[in-house]
């Protein structure tokens, strides 16, 4: 017995220096591949770096994946590794001109990046009519989970930080309004439940993404504003995921909240991997002490080639982790998925791109 405890002891501290390793690589990756992601003229991050004959590209500017690869980065110089960027000229540039917030998301991210990144506080709040916010833009209408969930997180964030006093009653509303589009078994659907066939079905289905942010989302209010309530659902979503996590590791693409089931398998997105659902289930770690290291673990070996494709997504030659695997026919991909069948059995493919956002995520998850 004492043997067979060893063996174990063993093979666990095996897997976990395993791992540990890997998280390494990929936070050296994630620096390097970052800097062909930036133009240093616009002082913003590219939409996206994608693969071509001849070698390469980047493509477009994103303000939205600009906040999110700064939050990353900001995290990373906190924890002493070396950020080749000038991120307060960055910072400044996304306020420079913020008419490209027209959305509740870009603005929720954006009150995150101001609180994380000490965004001198009466400037930032006055450009902003907040207490309009829930009403006044098409997402918020709609009562979308993703964007409710980034300024839920902002709002806590400044809490946290005791900045934006005025601001708690918008957390508040906004708490409510997420509550509303989680279903029995914790999932949530992707908005708010509206009477056409459209809303229905919308507010059913919700991608990974809906899960992620309303779990970071309310472990965080629930920490800022001592409800407790609010942790209960994050462990609920949470465990919900976990339950539902591929053989290989794979977290998947859409999942029915009045069911509780997966709906739609691929594609398996690199960055739910080894980003978003650790950035998720280590903020649910802190605010409720359930440790969901094996499932992260789990995730990170599915980058690392125990996937479908046995291959290494890490590409170090060109310093990105490529986007996802996917069905070579993604229309049958699509319809067998939804069917709730896996489609193991269709030719795979790996999707050449990466976005920078992906490596931002990266960094704000294990820096």
């Amino acid at each position: 017995m004492h043997s067979r405890s060893h063996k174990l002891k063993l093979m666990e501290t095996t897997i976990t220096a395993v791992r540990e390793t890997t998280i390494s690589e990929l936070l050296e990756l994630a620096i390097a591949g970052l800097e062909s992601m930036y133009d240093s003229e616009q002082r913003l991050f590219c939409h996206r770096l994608i693969q071509t004959p001849a070698g390469m590209v980047r493509e477009g500017i994103s303000q939205r994946y600009t906040v999110m690869t700064v939050l990353g980065l900001l995290r990373a110089r906190a924890a002493g590794l070396r950020i080749p960027f000038d991120i307060e000229a960055t910072v400044d540039a996304l306020l420079s001109d913020t008419k490209w917030v027209d959305n509740l998301g870009d603005l929720g991210l954006l009150l995150w990046l101001a609180v994380i990144g000490g965004v001198d506080e009466q400037r930032f709040y006055a450009r902003f009519d907040w207490l309009s916010a829930l009403e006044r833009y098409a997402d918020a209408r709609s009562r979308s989970t993703m964007e409710l969930s980034w300024l839920l997180t902002g709002l806590s964030q400044a809490r946290i930080a005791d900045k934006y006093r005025n601001l708690p009653p918008l957390a508040q509303r906004t708490y409510r309004l997420l509550c509303a589009n989680q279903g029995d078994y914790g999932l949530f659907g992707h908005s708010a439940k509206w009477h056409s066939l459209k809303g229905m079905v919308r507010g059913r289905i919700g991608s990974f993404a809906d899960q992620v942010y309303p779990i970071i989302a309310m472990s965080l209010y629930s920490q800022a504003f001592g409800i407790k309530a609010a942790c209960e659902r994050a462990l609920r979503c949470g465990e919900a995921i976990c339950n539902l996590q591929g053989s290989m590791g794979q977290w998947w693409w859409h999942y029915d909240s009045r069911t509780g089931r997966v709906v739609e398998h691929y594609p398996a997105y690199s960055v739910h991997q080894h980003a978003m659902a650790p950035m998720a289930l280590l903020a649910l770690k802190d605010a409720s002490g359930v440790d969901f290291a094996s499932y992260i673990g789990n995730g990170l070996e599915w980058i690392s080639g125990a996937n479908e494709l046995q291959q290494d997504l890490k590409d170090n030659s060109a310093n990105v982790v490529w986007r996802c695997i996917r069905p070579t026919n993604t229309h049958l991909g699509r319809v067998r998925s939804l069917a709730g069948k896996t489609v193991t059995a269709t030719p795979m493919q790996v999707l050449k791109e990466c976005r920078p956002y992906e490596l931002g995520w990266l960094l704000y998850a294990f820096a």
